[in-house]
């Protein structure tokens, strides 16, 4: 991780506005509109450091990132189909380190609600979680390990349940599902310790599901969302895997943009700690349309 207060950071924002609203004249109901709605934002980092005769030390550093949010909803008078799609690839170049990964991901969601009231409504929802390159652990020594790599692991589950939405700000959902691991060349994340005979490529289980999302603008130019997954298997209903995924974005001027985004993850199969992922952009920002 580099630690020079004086890094450059480049950050290319791209925000798909939201579309207009078209409303009815006052004192009359809007009347609603039906179809696909998309939006789309892209951040791409870049992060370097130089020295050259540099007596106080440090290391030369090399670092970039680029990330896509998006989201598509086609809302009907009956039903709505919602889905979104978060990636994100980055790598860094630390002195004689050679490239390592900063950061790799794929988390695909959809979920179709079915509207028979105002707030209570059933849902039927997939996901996807998984990586596009190869993952490596280092240790003291510098010596890398692979330990993952494209779909391997892969994290699917599939779910139905009643959504609940008592403001456009806050969505929550809760129902029965199942939860796939699917593995290849590195089983430990699908392997059943209990079945010491066999080695599992794939861990298939029934569970609980409950997924709460927030989005709130606090001013004008900052925003805050946040995505709480929990999923309990019925085998082990006292074993909660939690995935969290925070953002705080704020913009400080016109072309300007902090962004802080932090994920955590409590799987007591993969780790007997609680995961952590914090990053932080500072940099220029665009908005097109």
């Amino acid at each position: 991780m580099v630690h020079h207060l004086s890094t450059l950071i480049l950050v290319l924002l791209f925000v798909s506005a939201v579309p207009s609203q078209t409303w009815a004249q006052q004192d009359t109901v809007a009347a609603p509109k039906y179809g696909w709605v998309h939006s789309l934002v892209g951040t791409l980092t870049a992060t370097q450091v130089a020295f050259t005769d540099w007596t106080q030390g440090g290391d030369n550093a090399l670092a970039w990132g680029l990330a896509g949010d998006g989201k598509s909803t086609n809302e009907q008078e009956k039903t709505s189909w919602a889905n979104s799609y978060k990636v994100g690839f980055g790598q860094t170049r630390l002195g004689d380190q050679g490239i390592r990964k900063t950061d790799d991901r794929i988390d695909l969601e959809s979920m179709l609600t079915y509207k028979i009231a105002e707030k209570i409504n059933p849902y039927a929802a997939a996901t996807l979680k998984t990586q596009f390159a190869k993952g490596y652990k280092y240790d003291s020594n510098g010596a890398s390990t692979m330990v993952s790599q494209f779909f391997d692991p892969a994290y699917l589950t599939q779910s139905v349940g009643a959504v609940y939405q008592p403001m456009p700000e806050l969505k929550t959902r809760f129902g029965v599902g199942l939860r796939e691991i699917v593995t290849s060349d590195f089983p430990g994340y699908a392997d059943d310790p209990e079945t010491k005979d066999k080695v599992e490529k794939i861990r298939v289980a029934g569970g609980l599901e409950s997924v709460t999302e927030f989005a709130w603008k606090l001013d004008e130019n900052i925003g805050f969302s946040s995505k709480l997954e929990m999923f309990s298997t019925f085998k082990n209903l006292d074993e909660v895997i939690v995935r969290s995924d925070n953002t705080l974005a704020a913009k400080i001027s016109k072309y300007v943009t902090v962004l802080l985004n932090v994920q955590l993850l409590n799987e007591k199969a993969i780790s007997p700690r609680t995961q952590v992922k914090e990053t932080l952009a500072l940099g220029l920002s665009y908005s097109f349309l």
